[in-house]
């Protein structure tokens, strides 16, 4: 069949599991009945071998895909030269408990809107990644396929032949006249009655259900993503959500694994799991869209990770959707990759990282919250107490860092400042809601933090706050000293840090790498999506706002034509690459729109909602 480009797939999802259905009409990934599980269509791993659900015309077409508007509702416009057919696909929510039917379903809607049009559909399941066998078999409403102690059935009135062997698949070929519509519904797990009716019902409710949740402007003036970039922001939105649990309230990174950041490389990584300094970023994203509720959600998910397990515990940079703190990684070595890009990794060693900034991330995400109005009781604050304390005393450590490089531990200075942030905002949380704390100590460790990173992580020949303490390498990471308020933009040290970045690490398409020097591993990466937004966000605040709106539309060129963001944009052709959607570029997206919209030429703005401790003119140095 050939690889689809990462940028022609479409995401639609019930917040328990993601599909990616291509232009072409193919689902080809899609895991039940968790982002995590193990997969029953990887066709976008191994083109030959991973399975897939397409339906497409029988002949040549070309073809469009576009969302029902304000929905992850996905429609699939096919031409042919014989007339015109839409494939509709959507799953029923699980918020939506009101709708009374199983959620882990997927809809397929065929309606031929002009001519005659000749479809046909391929139903080809692979359990358990490919690793275990398939059977297919017809029943008198639809196919039933069966593997792994799992089973998918597929209703339909399309007449369906299964095939027997070693490859057990389903096909039917059906022909449709104007304004004659065909159902597809997969579902997992169950055999629920189906009919028509039912399931043009179903699409009504979940286009409502949709359209009822995104942010909406009934005074557009005083939107803070007002402009012409609002459209994005409330597709960035949609996307976020539905890499949310319902359940746990966990964010998934991504809903894939192995799409390569390399094509031919190895930089190929499982993001189907929640990472701590997600969630920070995400909370004050949601809170300015106006989505309230599930920004306070993403409050309780860092609480739970305080309770959860003793500070040193958290370290662990990462979580299973459902709260599991150990994810092995493997190889799946029958898997081709995407364009045969192995190896196929499934579970991710980074999870037993040792990575400092995940401390600052857990409770600056906490601050954050309390400054949109959440409040922190006293028994939470205990735990809270203990995880501040924790990184009193282990910042000095060295450890793998927010890239989760894998070769020797360092002194990190992103995590450092991270540490710092740690103290800071815990210091705040104290203070402001009068708990006992050892404020005094934690002030002491916070202010011998700031002037480590002042003193090793500067290099004066550089111009620019660097990756490692005396290290030499440029790290965009390091644009993140301002954001958190550990110096103000004005100071020349970030201004300097700003312009070596710019020099250092964007390309000639105006996007952002993530760093210079080795890593660990072989082979290069793309520009980085949340870099690029990341030096948007600093230039607003900086001032320096035609600078920032030119980086911001240079990243933003490169939106897939459905609005959606994979973790990287490769310099030289322009094609998305690593897992796909990603929730680190759009969360970037999403802030830098929000700092644009306050930014104002010449004026220097502090990070919104960030507070830091006010640096004065003295402490600057």
């Amino acid at each position: 069949m050939g690889f689809t480009p990462i940028e022609d797939y479409g995401v639609i999802g019930n917040l328990e599991t993601c599909p990616l259905i291509g232009n072409d009409g193919s689902i080809d990934w899609c895991c039940f009945p968790h982002i995590e599980s193990s997969s029953v269509f990887a066709g976008i791993l191994d083109d030959d071998g991973g399975g897939h659900f397409a339906i497409q015309p029988s002949g040549a077409f070309e073809s469009t895909q576009e969302y029902v508007t304000r929905t992850n509702v996905l429609r699939t416009t096919f031409e042919t030269d014989s007339g015109t057919m839409t494939l509709t696909d959507f799953m029923p929510v699980v918020d939506g408990v009101e709708l009374g039917h199983t959620t882990s379903a997927i809809y397929r809607k065929v309606t031929c809107t002009e001519g005659t049009v000749e479809l046909d559909a391929e139903f080809d399941p692979r359990f358990d990644y490919e690793r275990v066998g398939t059977t297919v078999e017809q029943t008198h409403e639809g196919v039933l396929a069966r593997g792994n102690g799992e089973q998918l059935y597929l209703w339909s009135p399309a007449s369906f032949e299964s095939s027997e062997g070693e490859e057990e698949h389903a096909e039917a070929t059906e022909r449709l006249g104007t304004d004659e519509t065909m159902w597809f519904v997969l579902q997992y797990n169950d055999r629920e009655p189906v009919d028509a009716a039912d399931c043009a019902a179903l699409l009504r409710e979940t286009i409502d259900y949709w359209q009822d949740w995104t942010h909406q402007c009934l005074d557009a003036s005083g939107c803070p993503f007002e402009g012409p970039y609002h459209d994005d922001v409330i597709r960035s939105g949609l996307v976020l959500r539905l890499l949310m649990n319902p359940q746990t309230h966990a964010i998934a990174a991504a809903p894939t694994t192995s799409l390569p950041e390399e094509v031919g490389g190895v930089r190929n990584w499982d993001y189907r799991y929640a990472w701590i300094r997600d969630v920070s970023y995400t909370i004050q994203a949601l809170n300015e869209l106006g989505h309230e509720r599930e920004a306070r959600n993403g409050f309780d998910w860092c609480l739970t990770m305080c309770h959860k397990d003793d500070p040193g515990e958290i370290a662990h940079p990462l979580y299973g959707l459902h709260y599991e703190p150990e994810m092995i990684e493997e190889e799946l070595d029958h898997l081709s990759g995407y364009r045969h890009s192995k190896p196929v990794r499934i579970g991710n060693a980074a999870g037993d990282q040792q990575q400092l900034d995940t401390y600052g991330e857990l409770v600056t995400a906490i601050y954050t919250a309390t400054d949109y109005g959440e409040e922190i009781f006293a028994g939470e604050w205990e735990v809270i107490e203990e995880v501040i304390d924790h990184v009193s005393g282990v910042w000095t450590n060295k450890d793998k860092g927010i890239w989760e490089v894998r070769n020797e531990p360092k002194h990190v200075v992103h995590s450092k400042a991270l540490c710092w942030a740690a103290l800071d905002r815990g210091i705040k949380i104290a203070e402001d809601n009068d708990f006992d704390a050892p404020t005094d100590r934690w002030k002491g460790e916070r202010d011998a933090i700031r002037e480590a990173v002042l003193e090793e992580g500067f290099d004066e020949e550089l111009g620019c706050f660097t990756q490692t303490f005396e290290g030499e390498t440029v790290d965009a990471a390091a644009l993140r000293l301002g954001s958190i308020g550990l110096l103000p933009f004005d100071d020349d040290r970030m201004q300097s840090t700003i312009d070596a970045v710019i020099d250092h690490l964007v390309t000639d398409d105006g996007l952002v790498m993530r760093y210079e020097g080795d890593d660990g591993l072989p082979g290069e990466e793309g520009a980085f999506v949340l870099c690029s937004y990341w030096l948007v966000e600093c230039l607003a605040l900086s001032g320096r706002v035609e600078e920032a709106h030119d980086v911001f539309e240079s990243v933003t060129d490169h939106l897939s034509p459905l609005g959606l963001f994979a973790e990287e944009i490769d310099p030289d052709t322009g094609e998305h690459r690593g897992n796909f959607p990603q929730a680190f570029s759009h969360i970037g997206l999403i802030n830098a729109v929000l700092y644009l919209n306050r930014a104002e030429p010449g004026e220097v703005l502090d990070p919104i909602g960030r507070g830091a401790t006010e640096i004065t003119t003295d402490s600057k140095k």
